[in-house]
């Protein structure tokens, strides 16, 4: 067995048990040992019986422990902790192996007791062994890891027991230190997409330090948004970015995007409305040393959609650049100069916009009407360059069918005024609708990529 029965708990007498008492768990496991006469057979038959599984398989109970005399103990032997079924005074209940070796004289059986506590019992079956059986199927097992912090969403009917839960939580999980219980939810609730929030285990404390794509990360949970279950999508957006690209980060938050892509030698502007996202994503900037080439900006997103396309011509036209330093100087005292830095000029045009807020992102898209307009020249046939891509994240409801990619694309096309249909987001007229996960029972996040219809960008600024 891999873990413990819950059955051998001594369950809380108060199923509404409020607080924990660690204490209440507290049991003994019956089982067999088997008593090894010579130390230098003992790896060989715990493989043996490893195989027959009959060797204790309990977590945090290993299954070699002294012989229970003290005289022999000191002399090295050692006893192995067998299977609760393996009954000493039943052979009928033993392999062939464990027989063969006792008939040996390899092993002798006694019966033995295992003392199990709070340790060794993990987070569910202690949960189980509070909460009534009612509410068994759908006991919180999954959260949102932040750093140090734990951030649940409890539904109604586990709140009476949420100190509990996030005391378990610490208990099993040595790497937090807070646990903490949304209030709210975050999107149209929130322009900034933070929560309210009460704290259930742990201290009071939401700075938090994250590690993502290769880059550091610093800021309090509890003013900026994050969710590491982006981690892949954040991967996926930014390996489509080459080196020396223009991106814009319309809703950059803290930089999951920005950053790393900063990281691979891509130009990014990013900009956040919230003021706190914007500190953090200076900060970021900073720390992973990317300030060559990652411009950080706190606008209106709105605003900020045209005006991204005029600073990123301006800075091209003044002949900004950004720098890669040359490789380090060998030590050697014959070694050749140090290399120069490799500086790689800005391109006069945008290769992709990215706007990661799906509760309202597609409402942002209006504003790429006349994004280029009286610019022809700087695109193709005239020049190697295409108009933008855009990739901009959005819900749609469950299931995920041809109704809910089409509920996206009439939306696109109301802010926009061109009609797109699913396919490859790089031909004109299509786009790429790609699958990013399930958020809630009844939501799904989508990402909507295109490419910036010639219509829309070269039409008069409204």
């Amino acid at each position: 067995m891999s873990t413990v029965d819950p059955n051998m708990f001594r369950v809380p007498a108060a199923r509404a048990l409020t607080v924990l008492d660690r204490s209440l768990f507290r049991t003994t496991l019956p089982t067999a040992a088997a008593l090894v006469s010579d130390s230098r057979q003992l790896s060989r038959l715990r493989k043996d019986l490893e195989k027959t599984r009959e060797i204790l398989n309990v977590d945090k109970v290993k299954p070699v422990v002294g012989h229970p005399d003290p005289e022999k103990a000191k002399g090295g032997l050692k006893a192995l902790l067998l299977q609760p079924d393996v009954k000493p005074a039943a052979p009928e209940s033993w392999s062939v192996v464990l027989k063969q070796a006792k008939e040996a004289g390899e092993v002798d059986l006694i019966p033995y007791s295992v003392e199990l506590d709070y340790y060794h019992f993990q987070y569910l079956d202690i949960l189980r062994s509070i909460i009534p059986e009612e509410l068994h199927d759908e006991i919180p097992t999954g959260f949102n890891s932040v750093g140090h912090v734990a951030h649940l969403n409890l539904r109604e009917q586990y709140l009476p027991y949420k100190h509990i839960i996030g005391q378990v939580i610490l208990d099993k999980n040595p790497h937090l230190k807070t646990v903490i219980n949304k209030l709210s939810n975050v999107g149209t609730e929130s322009e900034f997409r933070t929560f309210p929030y009460e704290v259930l285990a742990g201290r009071d404390d939401l700075n938090v330090e994250v590690k993502e794509s290769g880059c550091i990360f610093q800021f309090d949970y509890g003013t900026v948004y994050w969710n590491s279950k982006l981690s892949t999508e954040h991967e996926r957006i930014v390996d489509l970015f080459q080196q020396g690209d223009v991106v814009v980060d319309v809703m950059a938050g803290i930089g999951p995007f920005a950053v790393p892509a900063g990281k691979k030698n891509v130009f990014v502007w990013a900009n956040d409305k919230n003021p706190e996202s914007f500190k953090y994503l200076e900060k970021a900037i900073e720390k992973n040393r990317v300030g060559s080439f990652v411009r950080p900006y706190n606008e209106d997103g709105h605003e900020f959609i045209q005006q991204s396309a005029d600073l990123v011509l301006a800075a091209s036209r003044h002949g900004e650049f950004g720098t890669i330093p040359g490789p380090k100087p060998s030590r050697r005292s014959n070694a050749p100069p140090p290399a120069a830095p490799i500086k790689i000029p800005i391109a006069p045009v945008i290769s992709h916009f990215v706007m990661n807020l799906p509760a309202s992102a597609l409402e942002f898209l209006h504003n790429f009407r006349g994004l280029y307009h009286g610019q022809e020249s700087l695109f193709a046939p005239h020049t190697p360059s295409q108009l933008p891509m855009i990739h901009a994240h959005c819900f749609a409801p469950k299931p995920n069918d041809d109704a809910a990619v089409q509920t996206a694309l009439d939306r696109v096309e109301k802010e926009l005024g061109v009609r797109l249909v699913q396919g490859n987001g790089e031909v004109e007229g299509q786009a790429t609708v790609y699958d990013v996960r399930d958020v809630a029972p009844q939501k799904l996040m989508f990402c909507v990529s295109f490419r910036l219809p010639k219509d829309v960008a070269f039409a008069p600024r409204t």
